[in-house]
């Protein structure tokens, strides 16, 4: 299980949120489902997205769960 704080960064210049436990950068996540990922590599196997969206381990900054700016591929993406 994790014990250091789970930190989703605001949307970045590309749309992507990086992603951090405690001092340690996991990656640079541009979806629920790229999070998801990230959270299950470190120990948290077994959740899917929802888990991840209602988890009150995640501390969100500039956004929730529903903030992925370039889903979709816009043309700023």
């Amino acid at each position: 299980m994790v014990e250091r704080p789970l930190i989703v960064e605001a949307p970045g210049g590309s749309g992507g949120r990086s992603v951090r436990v405690g001092d340690e950068t996991l990656g640079t996540a541009n979806s629920l489902h790229d999070l998801t990922v990230f959270l299950q590599c470190i120990g948290l196997v077994g959740w899917d997205e929802l888990d991840v969206a209602e988890s009150d381990l995640i501390e969100w900054h500039g956004g929730g769960p529903e903030v992925w700016p370039c889903q979709g591929g816009g043309p700023d993406c």
